[in-house]
C-alpha cells in the first residue's frame, strides 16, 4: 500500500471518534483558616464535582472524602521527593499510610476512590533549579514499586505534574514546541516510565501567565473570544491561547518520541485578584469559554476531536498562605472565596448550571479592626507593613480589588487582615494604640474586609519581634501599595 494512502487511513481512523473530557478541581489547603474538609466535600458534592486533585495526603481531607465516590488524585509534596527517591522503605510506608489505608476502587463505604498518586507539585518549575527534579524519577519509581507490592498498581496510576515552563517554544509557535534543554534526559526517563505503566502526562496550562509574559497574546485571544485575532502556524490556525499552548505540549511529546501519550491538564484557571486583568468578570468569561470549548469535544488543530482526557480547574478555593513569588494573584485562583462562596457563575457541565455556595459556614464574630483616626498616624506605614508581613494584603497591590482604597482605609485593611488571621484576639488589634475594634463593616463596593472562619487549625499570634523577619518579599510588595497614598 502506498505510504500516502496509509497516512490518509491513519488520519481518518484517528479522527473518526470523539472523546469526552472529564472535568475536576484542584483542592489546595494552603490557608490560615481552611474551610473544614467535611464542608469542602459537601461543597464538591453539591456542585456535582466528580474528580478532585490534592497537593498532599492530609488525613482529615482523605477521611472527609471517604465514601463520597469522588475520584481522587493524592499528592506528594516536593519536600518529600528526596527521601522517597533514596528509600524504597519510605515509599512503601507512604503508600501504606496514604493509599492502602483509604483505598476503595468504588469509593463506597468508608473508602476513597484514589485514581492517581501525583509525585511532586510542578517540581520541574524553572525557578526551582535543581532543588527537586533530580529526585522525581526515582521517587516515582519507588512509589510505583510500592503500589505493586500493595497489589494496587492495576488500580492507581503514578503521575508527575509538570509546570507550564517545562515546555518551551522560542517562536511561540506550537510546531516549535520542545522540552527545556536542561530537562531532556529527565523528560525522556519520565515519558518512558509513563508509557511503561500506561499513565498520562500531567501538565499545567496557563493562558493567564501567557498573557502577562507574551506581548503577542491578546486578552481576547486568551478568553476564547470570536473577535480575537487568530495566530497562524504554517497551515494551522489558532483561535485561542488554550489550543496554542496545548498543541505546543503535543509537539514536545511527539519530538520526544511519545506522540500518543494521553494528556491531562493538571491545572488551568484564571485568578480574580492580585494583578491587572485578574477580576471575577474576566475569570468568568475565561471559564465559560474553556468549558464550552472542552464540551464541544472539538480538540485542537493538532488533535482534532481529541480533547485532554481530564482537565482540572485551578482551583476550588482561595488560599491566603500560597507563595506569592510568582505574583500576588497566586492567592486568588479559587472558583470560590476562602469561605466557599462562588465568585461568579459557570456551568461546569455537571448538571448544576450555577455554582452552589457552601452552607452554614462558621465565622468568627462580626468584628473588624480599623485604624483609630484619633491617634497620631505618622508611624502608620511602618506598622501596616509589619501587619502585612504576617497577614495577606495581596488585594492592596496595583490592579487589585482594594488598590483604590484611600489613606487611611488601606491601613485599616492591613490591620484587619492581621486581626482576622490571628483569630480576632484583642492584642492583635493593638498596633501600639493605632488599632480600633469595630462592629461596623468597613468594606466598600469593590473591597471586602473579610471575617475569618472559626477553625481549630488557626495560627497563633506571632511575637512582635518576629514580624520583621517574615515574608520580606510580601513587605516589599505592600510597601509599593501603601506608600503611594503619601
Amino acid at each position: 500500500m502506498p505510504p500516502n494512502i496509509c497516512l490518509i487511513l491513519f488520519l481518518c481512523i484517528s479522527t473518526s471518534t470523539t472523546r469526552a473530557t472529564a472535568i475536576g478541581l484542584n483542592w489546595g489547603t494552603a490557608a490560615s483558616h481552611p474551610l473544614p474538609p467535611p464542608k469542602v466535600v459537601e461543597l464538591l458534592k453539591n456542585n456535582n464535582i466528580a474528580r478532585v486533585k490534592l497537593f498532599d495526603a492530609d488525613p482529615l481531607v482523605l477521611q472527609a472524602l471517604s465514601g463520597s465516590k469522588i475520584a481522587v488524585t493524592v499528592g506528594i509534596p516536593n519536600s518529600m521527593l528526596r527521601s522517597l527517591n533514596s528509600s524504597k522503605k519510605a515509599a512503601e510506608s507512604w503508600v501504606h499510610d496514604n493509599v492502602t489505608r483509604y483505598f476503595s476502587s468504588s469509593g463506597r463505604g468508608s473508602g476513597v476512590r484514589i485514581e492517581y498518586v501525583a509525585v511532586g507539585d510542578e517540581s520541574f518549575l524553572q525557578s526551582y533549579g535543581d532543588q527537586f527534579h533530580p529526585f522525581v524519577i526515582g521517587a516515582a519509581t519507588n512509589i510505583q514499586t510500592a503500589l505493586m507490592r500493595a497489589n494496587l498498581a492495576g488500580e492507581v496510576k503514578v503521575v508527575v505534574p509538570c509546570s507550564s515552563d517545562t515546555i518551551q517554544s522560542e517562536s511561540n509557535l506550537p510546531s516549535k514546541g520542545h522540552f527545556r534543554s536542561d530537562l531532556n534526559k529527565t523528560m525522556t526517563q519520565l515519558l518512558t516510565f509513563l508509557n511503561k505503566h500506561n499513565s498520562p502526562f500531567f501538565v499545567s496550562i496557563s493562558p493567564f501567565l501567557s498573557l502577562h509574559q507574551n506581548k503577542n497574546i491578546s486578552l481576547d485571544f486568551s478568553l476564547f473570544k470570536e473577535t480575537a485575532h487568530p495566530h497562524r502556524d504554517s497551515h494551522r490556525t489558532y483561535k485561542n491561547s488554550f489550543d496554542l499552548i496545548y498543541d505546543t505540549v503535543v509537539t514536545a511529546l511527539s519530538m520526544a518520541g511519545y506522540p500518543e501519550t494521553d494528556i491531562v491538564v493538571g491545572q488551568i484557571g484564571w485568578p480574580t485578584d492580585g494583578a491587572a486583568n485578574a477580576t471575577s468578570s474576566i475569570a468568568e468569561t475565561f471559564m465559560k469559554g474553556l468549558i464550552t470549548h472542552l464540551q464541544s469535544k472539538s480538540g485542537t488543530p493538532l488533535k482534532p476531536r481529541v480533547p485532554p482526557t481530564e482537565t482540572y480547574i485551578f482551583s476550588l478555593l482561595d488560599e491566603d498562605q500560597r507563595s506569592i513569588a510568582a505574583g500576588n494573584f497566586e492567592r486568588h485562583w479559587g472558583l470560590f472565596t476562602f469561605d466557599g462562596q462562588a465568585k461568579y457563575h459557570v456551568d461546569l457541565g455537571q448538571v448544576s448550571r450555577n455554582l452552589v455556595n457552601a452552607q452554614n459556614v462558621d465565622y468568627l464574630s462580626p468584628k473588624w479592626c480599623v485604624v483609630n483616626n484619633n491617634q497620631d498616624l505618622s508611624n502608620a506605614t511602618t506598622v501596616a507593613l509589619e501587619a502585612c508581613s504576617a497577614a495577606d494584603c495581596t488585594a492592596l497591590s496595583p490592579g487589585s480589588s482594594c488598590f483604590n482604597l484611600s489613606w487611611p482605609a488601606n491601613i485599616s485593611y492591613a490591620f484587619n487582615s492581621y486581626y482576622q488571621q490571628h483569630d480576632q484576639q484583642a492584642a492583635s488589634c493593638d498596633f501600639g494604640g493605632l488599632g480600633l475594634i469595630t462592629t461596623v463593616d468597613p468594606s466598600t463596593e469593590k473591597c471586602r474586609f473579610s471575617i475569618q472562619l472559626r477553625t481549630s487549625r488557626s495560627p497563633s499570634i506571632y511575637p512582635p519581634c518576629l514580624l520583621h523577619r517574615m515574608m520580606l518579599s510580601a513587605m516589599a510588595t505592600v510597601l509599593v501599595c501603601l506608600q503611594q497614598f503619601w
